[in-house]
C-alpha cells in the first residue's frame, strides 16, 4: 500500500509537466474558437483595414444634409522605410534559425519577403475607389454641374494616388457625371494643415510605447525563439513581426485570406500590438502630449471658415495664401474632401475636441472602458466626416468617425448633433492659435 502514493505522485507530476510542455508549444488559439466576435484584422492599430465602425445613420427626421467636409488617410501600404529595418532583420533571424519545433512556424522555411516601401498597395488603392463612390452614394443630392467635389492632399505620393483613386471612384459611381479633379496640392515641405510636421519641439509616443513594449512582448519573443531556437529574437523585431502579418495580408490583396506570419500570434498578442498603436497616437498627436493637438488647429480653422463661409483666420499651419484664394480654397462648395495621414487625423480629431479621456493612457494596463481605440480611428482609409445640417431653418454640426456617430458633448446634450452657433463656440482653442501653445513648438 505504501508504493500506492508514490506512484500516484509521480503520475501527476508527471502529468503535469506534460501537459505544461504541450501548453507551451501549442498556439493560443483557444481565444479565437471560443470568441466568435474576435477579429484579428481589427486588432492591428494603424494598420487595420479600413471598416464602418457602425452603420451609417441618416440625419434626424426633418433634417438635411447641407454640406460634407470629409478628412482621409489615405489607403493600405507598404511599410515604412524605417519600419521595414526591424521587419526585415526579424524575417532573416527566423530563416537563418537552427530548426522550426511548432508548425506555426514551418511556412518561413519558404517565405520571401517581397514587400516595397512607403506606396500603396492594390488592395490600398481599392479602399480609397471605394470610398469614393460610397461618397456620391451616399450624398448624390448635393451635387449638380456647377457643384462637384473640391479634392485637395497633402504632398506624399500614397496620399496624392488615395485622392487621385478616390475622385476615379467617384466618377464610376456617377456614371461619368462627376469627375472632380485633384485642385489642390499641400507641400509637405511647406505650410499644410494635412500633414503634422510643423511643431520641432513636439516630441515623440517612444517612451510611452517603450514601457508598454516592456510589458506586453517578451512572453511573445520568448514562446517565438523557442519555436525556432537560434534565431534570438529582440522584443522589437516581436512588435515588428505583427505588424508583418497586417501589411503582408493587405500586400496579398483579400484581408479576408491573412498572411501566413498571422499564425504565429494569439489574440492577447494583437491586443497588445493594438495598444501599443493607441499609445503611439495618444502620446504623439493626441492629447497624452502637450504639443499633440495643438497640430491640428490648421485644419480645425479650415473647417471653421468652411461650415461658416466665411475666410480662414489661423496663425497656425494654414498655407495663407492658398486659403485666401477662392480658387483654392473655395468658400461655396457643398463638399469638400482633403486626404492625409494618420498622425494628423489625430491632431486634427484632439484638436476638434474627439475622443477625449476621463484620464491618459496607462503604459502598464489598459482600460477596457476607453473609446481611444486607433483602429476605429485612423485605419487605413479612414475618414472623419463632418455635416452641416439644415433643420426646420436652423443649422446644425454633427461628425462620424468611420461611420460611427459622435456623441460631441461640447458643444451639445451628448447626442451627436449640436447647432452650428454652438459647435464654432466650442472651438476656442482651434480659434486661439491653440491658447499658446504654436509659440511653444518653437521655443
Amino acid at each position: 500500500m505504501g508504493t500506492v502514493p508514490r506512484i500516484l505522485v509521480f503520475f501527476i507530476v508527471s502529468s503535469l509537466v506534460l501537459a505544461w510542455l504541450l501548453l507551451a508549444n501549442t498556439p493560443r488559439k483557444s481565444s479565437l474558437r471560443f470568441d466568435p466576435t474576435f477579429d484579428p484584422r481589427k486588432s492591428w492599430g494603424a494598420y487595420t483595414p479600413f471598416f464602418p465602425v457602425h452603420k451609417y445613420a441618416p440625419p434626424p427626421a426633418g433634417c438635411q444634409v447641407i454640406q460634407v467636409n470629409i478628412l482621409q488617410r489615405h489607403g493600405a501600404r507598404f511599410p515604412t522605410s524605417g519600419a521595414s529595418i526591424n521587419i526585415v532583420s526579424a524575417v532573416q533571424k527566423l530563416k537563418n534559425a537552427d530548426a522550426y519545433t511548432h508548425p506555426s512556424m514551418q511556412f518561413m522555411s519558404n517565405f520571401v519577403y517581397t514587400l516595397g516601401t512607403n506606396d500603396l498597395v492594390p488592395f490600398g488603392a481599392r479602399q480609397s475607389s471605394d470610398a469614393g463612390a460610397i461618397t456620391f452614394k451616399r450624398y448624390a443630392h448635393l451635387f449638380d454641374a456647377n457643384n462637384i467635389p473640391f479634392v485637395r492632399a497633402s504632398s506624399g505620393t500614397r496620399v496624392v494616388d488615395s485622392a487621385t483613386n478616390w475622385t476615379e471612384g467617384f466618377a464610376a459611381a456617377s456614371h461619368g457625371v462627376y469627375r472632380p479633379p485633384l485642385s489642390v496640392i499641400l507641400s509637405e515641405e511647406g505650410n499644410d494643415t494635412l500633414e503634422s510636421h510643423m511643431c520641432p519641439n513636439a516630441g515623440s509616443s517612444d517612451p510611452q510605447t517603450d514601457e508598454w513594449l516592456n510589458v506586453y512582448a517578451p512572453a511573445i519573443t520568448t514562446r517565438l525563439n523557442s519555436w525556432a531556437p537560434g534565431a534570438k529574437l529582440t522584443d522589437h523585431e516581436t512588435h515588428a513581426l505583427i505588424s508583418l502579418c497586417a501589411f503582408h495580408t493587405a500586400a496579398l490583396g483579400n484581408p479576408t485570406t491573412p498572411s501566413p506570419v498571422c499564425g504565429l500570434f494569439t489574440p492577447s498578442d494583437f491586443a497588445g500590438f493594438d495598444y501599443s498603436a493607441d499609445l503611439d497616437k495618444y502620446y504623439h498627436t493626441g492629447y497624452g502630449a502637450s504639443l499633440g493637438r495643438v497640430q491640428g488647429v490648421g485644419y480645425a480653422n479650415e473647417l471653421l471658415a468652411r461650415l461658416t463661409g466665411t475666410p480662414v483666420r489661423d496663425n497656425t499651419q494654414t498655407n495663407r495664401t492658398l486659403d485666401a484664394d477662392p480658387t483654392t480654397f473655395p468658400l461655396n462648395r457643398t463638399l469638400y474632401a482633403d486626404f492625409s495621414h494618420d498622425n494628423a487625423m489625430i491632431a486634427c480629431m484632439s484638436a476638434i475636441g474627439l475622443f477625449r479621456q476621463p484620464e491618459a493612457l496607462s503604459t502598464v494596463e489598459p482600460d477596457p472602458q476607453r473609446t481611444w481605440h486607433t483602429h476605429a480611428m485612423v485605419p487605413f482609409s479612414g475618414r472623419m466626416v463632418v455635416e452641416k445640417l439644415n433643420c426646420d431653418e436652423t443649422e446644425f454640426v454633427r461628425i462620424l468617425v468611420n461611420d460611427a456617430l459622435q456623441p460631441l458633448e461640447f458643444c451639445g446634450t451628448g447626442t451627436g448633433i449640436c447647432t452650428l452657433e454652438a459647435f464654432v463656440q466650442s472651438q476656442s482653442y482651434a480659434q486661439s492659435d491653440g491658447d499658446g501653445d504654436w509659440d511653444r513648438c518653437f521655443r
